[in-house]
């Protein structure tokens, strides 16, 4: 059976990103009571009617996988009582949410926030209702095979995006520092950070003269000692399909749509191709090459060094991140927003605001029900006139995918 693609979604544009790369499911969260609750990238009750309608056969999974206070529980029943219509199942961590769940006869996957890491425990949360188990990121492959193999539920797995240096990202740094729990969906990330070593205190030797300043300093090198990895599976997704795994999960909630539409498409790909192969179709499609282009592709958008995550063993000084920014091959600039779009004619008029543009161009246009479309630019034109430079302040008119007033317009720079 072919394994599921998971997207997330943080918007309309890249709910829509998603569906239109061909995810077979996306979840999201509401304003609260999720792991990305304090992200700013979530959607309101209100919106789940418009999220089924854009999602049509695409499945809909609703995180809930914070933890839950006394004072919640009447709040969060009415959440999981209203979205049940719209919904296929619900992301839990909490044994309250859970027992809720159970109530009002809803689906349940079990959040990697339980950290789930062996049979015994996956048995366990069968028996209690759950559907699926998100097993914690710390099983290596053959565990995760075993895991299948005995228990016979659905099993998901996270397959890229960012990991947390934390046991299944459960970390106090982010409430100790800031007073904002990651458990909460509030992580303020301070492992991400860079970090020095310095004196607090002011040695003398017995004559009172200085053998230490509390001026003095190190900064921890070579690893951003906290901040894990990038996960990249690109290149063994037909071992993860070997294992048994129900559904492929991509990390990203907070990541933009060009981050979804990007690592959908890398991963529909991949799969599509293994299983090309396994259908005895002529000639090798999941090859070193496409492995090759797939992994450039995925270095585009937003990332830190790619590792294998823990699939192939537990953590070591090799899985530390040296860089805090993002190693992104391109960025985007923005240049500003379609004002008409002719249909028939497959022409879009855009303001531009911010960066000029030439013929050549890569561009992508960004829109809540557009997603993300991308094209190389060819011939602009204004009333008669056929401009060389689309200069801010001006507008232009060019040939497009289809596009809505609104949506904005990118100029993609490609990094040397």
């Amino acid at each position: 059976m072919s394994p599921e693609i998971l997207a997330p979604a943080g918007d309309f544009t890249s709910l829509s990103a998603a569906v239109n790369a061909g995810a077979d499911a996306v979840y999201f969260g509401l304003e609260t009571f999720n792991m990305r609750a304090g992200s700013g990238v979530n959607f309101k009750l209100s919106d789940l009617p418009e999220i089924a309608r854009i999602c049509g056969r695409v499945k809909r999974y609703l995180a809930l996988n914070a933890i839950m206070f006394e004072d919640e529980i009447d709040k969060i029943e009415r959440i999981i009582v209203a979205a049940k219509p719209f919904v296929d199942a619900f992301i839990v961590s909490d044994w309250g949410v859970i027992s809720l769940c159970r109530r009002h006869g809803v689906e349940i996957h079990v959040s990697t926030q339980m950290s789930t890491s062996n049979s015994l425990a996956v048995e366990f949360l069968k028996s209690q209702g759950a559907s699926r188990v998100v097993l914690a990121r710390e099983c290596t492959l053959a565990e995760v095979k075993r895991m299948v193999e005995k228990t016979g539920i659905e099993i998901e797995c996270f397959v890229h995006g960012a990991q947390c240096v934390a046991e299944s990202g459960r970390c106090l740094m982010s409430h100790d520092a800031f007073g904002k729990s990651a458990c909460r969906g509030e992580c303020r990330q301070p492992c991400r950070r860079r970090y020095k070593v310095q004196a607090v205190d002011l040695y003398t030797d017995r004559e009172g003269n200085p053998v230490h300043e509390s001026e003095t300093a190190f900064i921890v090198e070579p690893h951003t000692i906290l901040s894990a990895k990038d996960l990249c599976s690109i290149g063994f997704v037909d071992r993860l399909m070997d294992a048994g795994i129900a559904s492929f999960k991509i990390e990203g909630r907070a990541r933009n749509a060009n981050y979804v539409k990007t690592c959908v498409e890398c991963y529909r790909r991949a799969v599509d191709a293994v299983e090309a192969d396994r259908a005895g179709a002529p000639g090798r499609r999941y090859t070193k090459e496409l492995v090759d282009e797939l992994t450039a592709k995925l270095e585009t958008v937003f990332h830190r060094e790619f590792s294998k995550g823990l699939f192939y063993g537990r953590p070591g000084g090799d899985q530390l991140a040296d860089s805090e920014d993002s190693l992104a091959t391109t960025v985007k600039r923005h240049v500003g927003i379609v004002v008409d779009y002719f249909l028939k004619a497959q022409i879009a008029q855009v303001q531009i605001q911010d960066h000029e543009i030439r013929p050549g161009d890569e561009l992508q246009i960004h829109g809540p029900t557009t997603g993300v479309v991308e094209l190389v630019l060819g011939e602009m034109r204004r009333d008669d006139e056929t401009p060389s430079i689309g200069e801010k302040g001006t507008w232009v008119t060019f040939k497009a995918p289809r596009c809505r007033v609104g949506d904005k317009v990118f100029f993609v720079e490609h990094r040397a």
